[in-house]
């Protein structure tokens, strides 16, 4: 790594008092080379909190109840292996060659119809393939903000929107939620409040189903009124869907797109319910949207890998992936009894959590008097890892909340993690009774979402 050193000519009076004589210039040392010269807007890039433990998480004595890995072990590998290679011999020259920044036509027809299983019609005009869904969410957020943009999110939201949004160098303002996802009250005070301030707000952020952090569902209604406040105040929204079709009970909640097609963009990723690694996902905006997106795309990767495209076409082609998701569906509602359970046994007198019907995450809430982020080198000392609350907020709060995932570990696994996680939180409690800390300087919990108490609760 390259040091530069720097003079400061600032006189040093000790070493030149009375002797009459010039000081020495002090040198200072910079390891960046070019730290004078980023942009302002890399001032806003963090790490992700959940990026930063995959190290330590991954570790096998550690129980990771922190990252959202899916667990593709269900997947037919063998026959995905054979269609892949049939795939290769016949598609091969088109499939590793260059292709449209807007993607393959057959994986985007294809994409249409994953996306009626929740009640959208769509053309495949309309979509735009993007590297994972991430990479979506970044494009629209290039599209549409200015630094100094106000976008509205649920308080808690995803880790990786408000980084993305944080790196345009915009202002996150939390909207609360309650038992059925976001308040639509809230999000109309919001609103009013933002617009009787001067601010331009840019776009709704939301996770309907099953959201990321919290695990809270947005019923039909709630929808539906939701989408009623935006067109009031012409407020445009983004829906972010990666978890919608790994619903534990009954069919999936029709979209928010489904509902609205002309002030609704929809995110969909592949992410959940095949395989992560190959990294597809697509926005469906809008016709004039789409056009801007496919330009951003292109300059932003040309196109989207073609050969991942045909990866997942194949796939969909050849193989039951309805079925597929049947099966995630199963395992997963296995994973979230056993986190459940495991909570109700060990949890402290005074933890509470929401109860998902879908997806891969609970919340919890902490008694008073415990930090989530203070607490964390203690647990992963007692082998457990989470992600603290305060990352899923833009605004310092979360402190007594954190997130707990279901997704990849065995049920086994989840019952032992929880019970070190729950020794963790008696510790820490302890502590707070024979130090007398004093719990009336904690961060509240923000909004109303619905937590059930233990068994052993009082």
């Amino acid at each position: 790594m390259a040091i530069v050193t720097e003079p400061d000519q600032t006189p040093d009076p000790a070493a030149s008092a009375g002797r009459g004589v010039a000081p020495a210039a002090r040198r200072d040392t910079r390891l960046d080379t070019w730290a004078g010269r980023y942009a302002s807007r890399t001032h806003g890039m963090t790490a992700s909190a959940v990026r930063s433990l995959f190290e330590v998480a991954n570790r096998p004595e550690v129980v990771s109840l922190a990252g959202g890995m899916p667990n593709i072990a269900d997947l037919p590998l063998d026959v995905i292996a054979d269609n892949l290679a049939s795939m290769v011999f016949k598609e091969g020259p088109r499939a590793m060659q260059y292709g449209s920044g807007q993607g393959e036509p057959v994986l985007r027809e294809q994409i249409t119809e994953v996306m009626r299983l929740e009640g959208i019609h769509a053309h495949r005009d309309d979509v735009t393939l993007t590297v994972g869904s991430q990479q979506g969410l970044d494009l629209v957020t290039r599209l549409f903000c200015d630094p100094g943009d106000v976008i509205l999110a649920e308080a808690p939201s995803y880790v990786g929107a408000l980084g993305t949004f944080r790196s345009y160098q915009t202002d996150v303002v939390h909207v609360g939620m309650d038992d059925d996802g976001l308040s639509p009250e809230a999000l109309r005070e919001a609103l009013v409040a933002l617009r009787s301030a001067g601010r331009t707000v840019k776009f709704l952020y939301t996770i309907p189903n099953f959201q990321n952090p919290a695990g809270v569902t947005q019923p039909l209604e709630r929808r539906a009124e939701l989408l009623r406040v935006a067109r009031e105040f012409g407020l445009l929204v983004v829906e972010d869907n990666p978890y919608g079709l790994l619903t534990f009970s009954g069919e999936p909640i029709p979209a928010m797109r489904s509902l609205d097609a002309d002030n609704v963009i929809y995110l969909g990723s592949f992410s959940k319910t095949f395989s992560p690694g190959v990294r597809v996902g697509w926005v469906l905006a809008p016709h004039a949207v789409r056009e801007k997106l496919v330009l951003a795309q292109e300059s932003a990767t040309l196109c989207p890998p073609v050969f991942s495209q045909y990866v997942v076409s194949t796939y969909l082609a050849t193989c039951d992936w309805r079925g597929q998701i049947a099966s995630f569906r199963d395992m997963y509602r296995t994973r979230r009894d056993a986190m459940l359970a495991g909570l109700a046994e060990h949890m402290p007198a005074g933890t509470t959590w929401t109860h998902p019907e879908g997806g891969f995450f609970v919340w919890v809430t902490l008694p008073e008097g415990l930090d989530s982020q203070a607490m964390l080198p203690r647990a992963i000392t007692s082998r457990v890892a989470y992600v603290p609350g305060p990352a899923f907020f833009a605004d310092g709060f979360g402190a007594r909340n954190m997130r707990v995932s279901y997704c990849y570990p065995p049920p086994e696994r989840i019952r032992e993690g929880t019970r070190r996680l729950g020794e963790v939180l008696q510790h820490e409690l302890s502590l707070h009774e024979t130090f007398g800390l004093d719990p009336r300087h904690d961060d509240p919990p923000r909004g109303g979402i619905t937590r059930g108490p233990g068994a052993n609760q009082s």
